[in-house]
């Protein structure tokens, strides 16, 4: 198969691999539907993996309150954790107009497990975000 033929695969196949979750009320944790990797890390593709986590604006967001988007793994899609090596996306509320809307790619970690999930959460007051959804999308590159 020719590396044309193989990176157009590829870039198909992450079409497949985004979750979009809205955002919690204030004072609460949202966590979206999980993402099985166990195809991406089959082979030699493991240390290529990279995430991207992204959050539009969100003009409901109070000042000073954050929302906070955490990745977390799991072995079994059921047990979840943080991944304790990958920091946070936190957005704050500023100035009355909310956040700006933020993004951040993430390589994953050696020892990363099959299941991945993005778990969001809003301050307590922090205004009701509902109607805005962050994104987790998985790229295996070439």
């Amino acid at each position: 198969m020719s590396n044309v033929v193989a990176n157009t695969i590829r870039r198909l196949g992450d079409q497949n691999l985004i979750v979009i979750t809205a955002l919690p009320a204030a004072a609460a944790t949202a966590n979206g539907a999980s993402l099985d990797l166990g195809d991406i890390f089959i082979g030699t593709l493991a240390d290529r993996v990279e995430v991207v986590v992204s959050v539009p604006a969100t003009p409901s967001l109070a000042d000073t309150k954050n929302a906070t988007l955490t990745l977390q793994d799991s072995a079994d899609n059921a047990t979840f954790a943080a991944i304790a090596s990958l920091a946070p996306l936190i957005v704050t509320g500023a100035g009355g107009a909310g956040a700006a809307a933020a993004s951040r790619r993430y390589k994953l970690p050696p020892g990363t497990r099959r299941y991945l999930r993005l778990s969001s959460a809003v301050d307590s007051a922090g205004g009701s975000n509902i109607a805005v959804s962050a994104t987790l999308q998985v790229f295996a590159n070439a």
